[in-house]
């Protein structure tokens, strides 16, 4: 996500304005009544914590179970050095706090997806095939397909192979990066791809990798794992044209998160007063979060807490953070603007994309508190980093 997560986690990018990603896994993980919910970030883990609370708004902070943020260690232990490559990897620097909880299964979910899930299905269907790796899978476009681990699902829903991020997918059938793993089988996979891997890479200075590396094959070659199909929407927002696709799916209805009130998204919610629009301002298919202030037109936009459209102004097909200023006479378009970004006035920044989705590189990003100064142009695909002026 290049500048947007410059200085923050990729989990605590927000999404419909007033959420943050990581609260997708964390509620789908809480609904589902799972006892122990571990949460390892090791990239700028500090910028989640404050958001996190130590999982009260999903009510995890329970003297036993419930929350565990493992915080990421660099050095030697148990033959493992330095921070971990992978998500396969960081499995195997849970090894020994796994072993010591003794687990019958293990839900591992990546933190950057938007889905709902009950997972108490998930596991049950695991339980009944008595399964050693169970992998949720959806259907996704080939364009997309290729970034992703795509799954070759035989009779039963038996998995047979896995083409992890192909070049020419030969399906749209992809991991969504949700696995039921059984738990001593995982524990003793762990243990032996690190020795094989230690014979060729002594200190294990690549890690174990990704799951689609070597864990998960090697699972699949045992003939035990299945695959689980998600109903429903799933998006990885982990690329900027699929970020801001997301939100533009969001305002046409196409996602279906929110849309059950048993199966709540909870969230650390911004304590502002509600949006505001101002006799001239104008506001067509787009969302405001609280505390935002229209004086301009907004079209197609997702406009984030505490952001201030100034009379003339006009941002479309856009995502604007918190806080984020946009003065007189200032045009935004195909754009992800960060917290606190300043466009001044009659500035112009970006360009509505030509398709959907946009090309990563057609999509322009502002980083958190960086400035466009009034009359100058960013065109399309800029990036402006941190702090920054154009």
């Amino acid at each position: 996500m290049d500048v947007l997560t410059r200085e923050r986690a990729k989990p605590a990018l927000p999404f419909a304005g007033s959420y943050q990603l990581i609260d997708f896994a964390l509620s789908n993980l809480a609904n589902s009544q799972i006892p122990h919910v571990w949460v390892s970030v090791q990239y700028q883990a500090g910028s989640l914590d404050r958001h996190l609370a130590q999982g009260r708004p999903w009510d995890l902070d329970r003297t036993r179970g419930g929350y565990r943020r493992l915080v990421p260690e660099a050095g030697h232990t148990d033959s493992v050095a330095g921070f971990s490559a992978g998500n396969a990897d960081d499995l195997l620097r849970m090894h020994n706090d796994i072993a010591e909880l003794d687990p019958d299964v293990v839900i591992v979910t990546s933190a950057d997806h938007i889905f709902r899930l009950d997972l108490r299905e998930v596991l049950a269907r695991h339980l009944d095939r008595r399964a050693e790796c169970t992998i949720v899978t959806t259907e996704v476009p080939l364009a997309e397909a290729k970034h992703k681990a795509v799954v070759r699902v035989g009779r039963g829903q038996l998995v047979k192979g896995l083409d992890y991020k192909p070049s020419r997918p030969a399906s749209g059938l992809v991991a969504t990066e949700v696995f039921v793993y059984d738990a001593p089988r995982l524990l003793a996979e762990l243990d032996a791809l690190r020795r094989d891997r230690a014979a060729v890479d002594p200190g294990l200075t690549e890690g174990l990798g990704d799951f689609g590396e070597h864990l998960v094959p090697r699972l699949i070659a045992r003939g035990r794992t299945y695959a689980h199909a998600l109903e429903g929407y799933w998006k990885d927002l982990g690329r900027p044209a699929a970020y801001l696709a997301a939100h533009r799916d969001l305002l046409r209805g196409k996602v279906d998160v929110f849309d059950d009130p048993r199966w709540p998204m909870l969230t650390r919610f911004p304590e502002l007063p509600p949006a505001w629009v101002a006799a001239e301002g104008t506001v067509a298919d787009s969302l405001l979060s609280p505390g935002a202030a229209v004086h301009g037109t907004v079209c197609g936009s997702v406009v984030g807490p505490g952001c201030v459209i100034e009379a003339g102004a006009r941002v479309v097909d856009s995502v604007l953070m918190a806080g984020v200023r946009v003065a007189a006479g200032a045009r935004v378009a195909g754009s992800v603007l960060d917290d606190g970004v300043v466009v001044e006035a009659d500035a112009v920044v970006g360009a509505a994309p030509r398709r959907w989705p946009p090309a990563d590189t057609a999509v322009t990003l502002c980083g958190r508190q960086s400035r466009v100064p009034a009359g100058v142009v960013l065109p399309a695909g800029g990036r402006l980093e941190p702090g920054g002026t154009a």
